[in-house]
């Protein structure tokens, strides 16, 4: 696996209070991947890039990774995730976890990690008693939204307690389905990546430049109906010839929202 993941790990350019912080997680990032921690010295991340031949860089900054690329860069931050577990809070509705169905105490496998904001409105849905798994495909991806989840700090306690309690895995989904028994969890989510962006950010960018965006396919759509014993959902434009493709029938979400989720009742 390491010797597929052409990056390179290294810290920021200038000491700051992080430093030791930035050291040892560069350091730890280096072992866990089996990529090459590099001083930075003077360098940019250009030069770095340059001289070692790599598409991506991982960088140390402030104790949490950032990725960069040349497309942009990948940090954590909740997004909309807080909005919408404000939300929530307030008694308000939220798609997902309607189309998901949650309630606490639940266990969802969420196959498609991204920048976690799904995953932490999952969590905070099914509480302190559930459990929410998270897999990632890309290893620099997981290990970016990983750390962040797991060492950020949230804007409340609920949106703290939610990123913590999400479990992240490096896998392949599929992989992942088949090495999992019958009706072993409630849930299972897909939010594959558009192949046409709803938006254009930096982040966004440095994500789908990494990102694996190959279609679900009906192997994996049928693993997934074999592992819930509740529900599957699959999230994806209005109107998308995909949930029809993998038979989604129930179509839910915003009236006048871009996107829907496909909804399979176990």
């Amino acid at each position: 696996m390491t010797d597929r993941i052409r990056a390179i790990v290294t810290t920021v350019r200038r000491g700051t209070r992080y430093t030791e912080a930035n050291r040892i997680l560069a350091a730890h990032t280096a072992k866990t991947l089996g990529i090459p921690n590099v001083l930075r010295g003077n360098d940019s991340i250009e030069e770095l890039r340059e001289r070692y031949g790599v598409e991506a860089v991982l960088v140390a900054r402030r104790g949490l990774l950032t990725l960069v690329t040349a497309e942009g860069e990948l940090f954590f931050h909740p997004g909309m995730a807080h909005l919408r577990i404000k939300n929530l809070l307030l008694g308000h509705g939220d798609h997902l976890v309607a189309a998901l169905g949650l309630t606490e105490g639940m266990s969802v496998l969420d196959c498609t990690l991204g920048t976690g904001a799904d995953a932490m409105v999952e969590s905070f849905a099914v509480g302190g008693t559930g459990t929410v798994t998270a897999l990632e495909s890309n290893p620099l991806i997981a290990a970016v939204i990983g750390d962040g989840l797991a060492h950020a700090t949230g804007d409340n306690y609920e949106m703290h307690a939610a990123m913590r309690r999400v479990t992240v895995h490096h896998a392949d989904a599929l992989r992942y389905l088949r090495t999992q028994a019958d009706g072993s969890c409630d849930a299972v989510y897909f939010d594959p990546m558009f192949r046409r962006p709803l938006h254009e950010s930096a982040g966004m960018n440095a994500l789908r430049s990494l990102a694996d965006l190959r279609a679900l396919t009906e192997e994996t759509i049928a693993e997934a109906r074999r592992v819930a014993n509740k529900r599957v959902v699959m999230k994806e434009r209005q109107g998308s010839a995909e949930f029809e493709r993998l038979g989604f029938s129930e179509i839910v979400g915003g009236r006048y929202s871009r996107i829907a989720y496909g909804v399979m009742e176990l």
